[in-house]
């Protein structure tokens, strides 16, 4: 059996604090004899860092052996898959929206919006996480630039949020109010389109100023919030995170489809009982009917993709939590690390929902890359009324 970890393992990962190596060693009751992936017994996560990046990783972390190394080259290849899939399905959504005039109407900035923000957050967050994971599976950058990776995911990841609030609100304002409502304006849209990014911007800001950390997690691989850390300055900024940056914009989102699912049944319910003491089936004539199915598929598909956006997030923000105000001790390097894979993943799913589903977007699609084989009927019907957003697939006036 071999006394001493492989020469290619220490040639590789030199970064390991032979000092530290050395101690868990002679220190540990089990004979040298045993491994794990090719370390020594007791070696940490910890221990195969650059010593340029240790003082920012927190003791957490310490108490859990280096991960199998097929799960770095696991995690590079599905990264390596998103990013594919979330730049050609972003990029092709702005591309659209810039190259079909019918497309860029006030309610469709917000649409363009939320793909440029989720393009970005795949450019400045999956390269380097994929370059590490394919080159020794840590941090292979300085610590600033972890603070930096960590800071940019946050504010494109929050403008996202923020976006599809306001998609929300604005299909909230189309479905419920109706006729009522006062009609999104460009001047009124690109207003929601500032608040989304001076907002990410300001919440991310504050660990560069001192409120609140940026620090390497899970297979320390990738960085991200400090939610490990209970002092009063750190727990204090990762719990107004938790509530300002997620749980406020949920509140908006669900309460806003909750809204729009209630006046739609009523509507129906109305039509129904009206049509009833007129001794007729239905009071629409087909054009009617025609866009009623249109409003009701509009909000079920906008509902669908904000329902992904949760399923996406919540994994990681309640992971988030129970490192703040709950027992660490289930939060390791894995169980961190996939659910934040979940979370980067939301950036895929928007581009392609509105491919499928929307006819506007099917349309343009049709008439601009023809060779994508999409056969999409022209709508007939004037959209001179409807300020829908591109989400929904229909035209603002």
């Amino acid at each position: 059996m071999l006394s001493t970890p492989p020469a290619p393992v220490l040639q590789r990962h030199e970064r390991i604090n032979p000092s530290r190596a050395t101690h868990n060693l002679s220190t540990t009751s089990v004979p040298p004899r045993h491994f794990s992936f090719g370390y020594p017994e007791g070696v940490t996560v910890v221990d195969i860092v650059p010593d340029t990046i240790r003082h920012l990783i927190h003791d957490h972390w310490s108490n859990y052996p280096p991960v199998n190394p097929m799960w770095h080259y696991l995690l590079g290849v599905i990264f390596v898959f998103l990013f594919i899939c979330s730049c050609s399905g972003n990029g092709l959504v702005m591309y659209l929206v810039m190259k079909n005039k019918n497309l860029r109407t006030p309610a469709n900035m917000l649409v363009f919006n939320l793909a440029f923000s989720d393009f970005c957050m795949q450019i400045t967050q999956y390269p380097p996480y994929v370059y590490n994971c394919f080159n020794g599976g840590v941090w292979m950058f300085s610590a600033f630039f972890c603070e930096v990776y960590a800071c940019l995911g946050a504010i494109f990841g929050l403008c996202s949020l923020w976006t599809l609030a306001f998609v929300s609100f604005d299909r909230y304002n189309v479905i419920v109010n109706g006729v009522s409502s006062a009609p999104l304006t460009k001047g009124r849209a690109f207003l929601y389109i500032l608040f989304c990014w001076a907002y990410s911007i300001g919440w991310s800001i504050p660990p560069f100023l001192g409120w609140g950390a940026y620090i390497p997690e899970g297979i320390l691989d990738s960085c991200s919030y400090d939610y490990l850390s209970r002092d009063v300055n750190r727990l204090s900024y990762g719990l107004c995170i938790f509530v300002f940056d997620y749980i406020v914009p949920l509140l908006i989102i669900v309460l806003a489809y909750v809204f729009i699912v209630k006046a739609i049944f009523a509507h129906e319910k109305a039509m129904r009982e009206q049509a009833k003491k007129m001794n007729v089936t239905n009071l629409r004539s087909n054009a009617d009917s025609n866009a009623q199915s249109a409003e009701v598929r509009i909000a079920k598909v906008a509902m669908t993709n904000v329902a992904l956006w949760i399923i996406c997030w919540t994994p990681y923000a309640i992971v988030t939590l129970q490192g703040l105000a709950f027992d660490q001790s289930s939060i390791t390097p894995l169980v961190s690390m996939l659910p934040a894979l979940l979370a980067k993943s939301a950036a895929v799913y928007n581009p392609m929902i509105y491919a499928i589903n929307h006819p506007k977007f099917r349309l343009a699609l049709q008439k601009t890359v023809p060779w994508f084989c999409i056969h999409e009927p022209e709508d007939k019907n004037s959209d001179s009324k409807s300020n829908a957003t591109a989400v929904e697939g229909k035209d603002s006036s």
